[in-house]
């Protein structure tokens, strides 16, 4: 044993060989790393391959694990959370089915655009009552998750072990604005385009790479059928996607970390 601590001593390689461990092992205490990557998943190190180890693994896994053990008495009060989460999830489920029914009787072209959504609302049975519950619970949306994170804020939620999971409802509360968004332009009637003209004007300023965004976004140079069949998608498979990708994170991150309740 001495022998080879000598020799670790005399060329070096011992120090060398630690180094990289220990600023491995630095990386992996950091605030920044925890807050991420929670205990017992893929990119944590340093348990022994052993059943109970392997249940913690699944136990901390986001699809393996739905429900939690144990809640706090009073972070299952109505007054306490306002329910403005599961509101906001119920919203998006509501926009998603009137969304679905919407897509049978709409074509995304300048020429058919408004003529649909005129025949929608005089022609299709229920047409106007579907599309205003899609517009409404979009408005709803909007305000249950910007109230949602005032809730957070004001009952410090956000503060460690669950600044992470701030961050993801930030991305949450930018995606449904996006949403919102849109949405707003697929009448194509006079307030989208000029919405979509404000929009791309705005997105055209953007430091470096502006003009190639805005083009990007208007699929040429100037506003025409390629602008609203590429805000058509962004609206009802794009954004939507990353929507139910982060919202599972969210709430898994919610049920691991306790985000309702306040700071630990």
């Amino acid at each position: 044993m001495a022998k080879q601590i000598t020799r670790g001593k005399g060329n070096g390689t011992g120090a060398k060989q630690r180094v990289p461990g220990e600023r491995l092992a630095k990386v992996q205490g950091s605030a920044l790393w925890t807050s991420i990557f929670r205990p017992g998943s893929i990119f944590r190190k340093g348990y022994t391959d052993s059943p109970r180890n392997r249940s913690y693994v699944i136990m901390n896994s986001v699809l393996f694990h739905l429900h939690p053990v144990k809640v706090k008495r009073h972070a299952v009060k109505v007054s306490y959370t306002l329910c403005l989460g599961g509101l906001s999830f119920f919203l998006f489920i509501h926009l998603t089915v009137t969304g679905i029914f919407l897509m049978f009787f709409y074509r995304p072209t300048a020429a058919q655009a408004w003529n649909d959504i005129s025949s929608l609302q005089t022609s299709v049975t229920f047409g106007l009552l579907v599309r205003n519950m899609h517009r409404w619970a979009a408005h709803l949306m909007v305000l249950s998750v910007f109230l949602h994170m005032a809730r957070v804020f004001y009952h410090g939620a956000y503060k460690p072990p669950r600044e992470f999971n701030w961050v993801i409802g930030i991305i949450l509360l930018t995606l449904t604005l996006l949403l919102s968004f849109t949405g707003y332009l697929l009448p194509w009637d006079q307030l989208a385009l000029w919405a979509v003209t404000v929009g791309t004007n705005m997105m055209g300023y953007t430091p470096v790479f502006g003009s190639q965004v805005r083009f990007v976004l208007l699929g040429g140079a100037e506003i025409g059928t390629d602008t609203l069949l590429r805000w058509y998608v962004l609206h009802v498979l794009m954004f939507p996607f990353f929507i139910v990708i982060f919202m599972a994170i969210h709430f898994w991150r919610v049920r691991k970390d306790g985000g309702i309740s306040g700071p630990l």
